[in-house]
């Protein structure tokens, strides 16, 4: 019986592999549940923040999906109950949000792989996404793990405000300790990474002096200034380090 040249021309296809897929997406949530500690709060503080606004209770879930801003979501609903026109909306994203930018220099989206992967990875680049991707344990992170741990990000975010809307009504205006659940998630971000590049010591404390210069200089754009600091001190230690072997 003669094979068909359907047949013949899916074979000499590569195979997909559904296993692989599967077995990075799970190793991409075990990678996110740490991360989700954090997040899921944040978001159950969102969408309680929607709720007693006198928001929609669909307005908490549509924001963290749509604008996924993390920060910037809790400055826009009072800026949008008092019709904030759209220049200081503007600026406020660009101070709260600039880091990003800074970001994108070092995040591995080369190693993401087709058009709307990259699209959606762009998208949901957040501070948890490039702490955990650009560490050491990232190295050989795969383009469906990188985009799954986003996407699980994503969902944490999404999920927490949805419950906190749902369930807004029925708890207090504020909760004590619930908004220190994303800065103590920060903060253990930030000592794995020193310990990753312990030979490396001069970073940790550039980092340091800059958020202090820009602490006394800048208090209310201390973020972007200490960025702006400390990415000029970075690139002056690169291009001097990079002389050193001309002049030895």
């Amino acid at each position: 019986m003669a094979i068909p040249p359907v047949a013949v021309a899916d074979a000499s296809r590569p195979a997909p592999a559904p296993h692989r897929l599967s077995t990075e997406m799970l190793a991409a949530l075990k990678d996110s549940a740490s991360v989700g500690l954090g997040l899921v709060p944040m978001g159950l503080a969102f969408g309680m923040l929607v709720t007693h606004s006198g928001l929609p209770w669909w307005s908490a879930p549509m924001y963290s999906a749509v604008m996924y801003t993390g920060t910037l979501e809790f400055l826009l609903v009072p800026m949008l109950l008092a019709v904030t026109p759209l220049v200081t909306v503007g600026l406020t994203t660009l101070l709260v949000n600039g880091r990003h930018a800074f970001y994108a220099l070092s995040f591995p989206l080369h190693r993401v792989n087709g058009r709307w992967a990259k699209l959606y990875s762009t998208f949901a680049l957040s501070d948890e996404a490039y702490a955990m991707t650009t560490g050491g344990q990232a190295r050989n992170w795969s383009s469906p793990r990188i985009v799954s741990f986003q996407a699980f990000n994503h969902l944490y975010c999404v999920a927490g405000s949805l419950t906190g809307a749902l369930v807004g009504s029925l708890l207090p205006p504020r909760i004590t300790g619930l908004d220190f659940a994303m800065t103590a998630l920060l903060v253990v971000l930030a000592l794995d990474a020193i310990r990753e590049r312990r030979h490396d010591l001069p970073t940790p404390i550039l980092a340091a002096l800059a958020a202090l210069i820009a602490r006394l200089l800048a208090p209310g754009q201390m973020l972007l200034t200490a960025f702006c600091l400390f990415t000029a001190a970075l690139l002056a230690r690169h291009f001097a380090t990079r002389r050193e072997p001309a002049h030895a």
